[in-house]
């Protein structure tokens, strides 16, 4: 499984998995292809209940956990390189602390890429893009009343993605990830006092003042250091 689509349920905000779910997926001469037959979907306990905040949002139980294996055994099909999802720094986080070594993974964001097609949508989370590409269809609303469920995410997500590879043009894996990675760099200061601001506009005083902070998101690191070049 060179590249899939993963998604994780957690038990809390930022917690451990209690739901792991992928897919292999192929991108060849700009078509997806997704076999449902072969999506992977296992329930995980883990050593904490459930928080109820957490349950709203995927209606996992504790009771649906019983029997099922402990989250640490969760380990990635062997081979995975590229590794797809909405938000997918959250779910690597996830699948992290089941001890999976995920240094060599090269992680797509559909959430930045999307944000990236469509810049003007009032959200950009899966079930608000679902309704926009399908035009508010009732076929859309039967699919997004599962979602919130890992499986059913990662077909979504594939929906989402059929249409950003349209929309970019875009014909392999690899032009997919370099399309992440590129829309994963902001373009404008999200916080502080230059909030709204395009980072090419920032004061270089100010530049420098981020560039010095140790927990600095990478991807604004090298927005600012662009920056820097420029104004340099």
């Amino acid at each position: 499984m060179h590249a899939i689509i993963l998604d994780t349920e957690t038990h809390t905000l930022n917690g451990y998995p209690i739901e792991v779910a992928y897919a292999p997926i192929q991108l060849q001469q700009g078509k997806i292809s997704l076999d449902k037959s072969q999506i992977f979907d296992q329930f995980y306990q883990v050593d904490e209940p459930i928080s109820y905040a957490a349950m709203a949002v995927h209606h996992i139980l504790e009771s649906d956990l019983l029997d099922q294996p402990h989250y640490s055994s969760f380990r990635l099909p062997e081979e995975t390189l590229y590794i797809i999802g909405h938000n997918i720094d959250y779910d690597i986080r996830a699948i992290q602390k089941c001890g999976v070594d995920t240094s060599h993974i090269k992680a797509i964001c559909t959430l930045a890429l999307a944000r990236l097609v469509w810049p003007d949508v009032e959200a950009h989370n899966i079930s608000a893009l679902i309704y926009m590409i399908s035009k508010g269809s009732e076929k859309a609303r039967d699919m997004i009343k599962k979602a919130h469920r890992a499986d059913m995410d990662i077909i979504l997500t594939a929906n989402i993605l059929m249409h950003i590879v349209h929309h970019l043009q875009i014909d392999s894996i690899e032009a997919l990830y370099a399309a992440s990675e590129d829309a994963r760099i902001p373009r404008v200061m999200s916080f502080g006092k230059h909030r709204g601001t395009a980072i090419a506009d920032l004061p270089n005083d100010y530049i420098q003042w981020l560039l010095r902070q140790d927990e600095l998101d990478p991807y604004l690191r090298k927005a600012l250091e662009n920056a820097n070049i420029v104004t340099l």
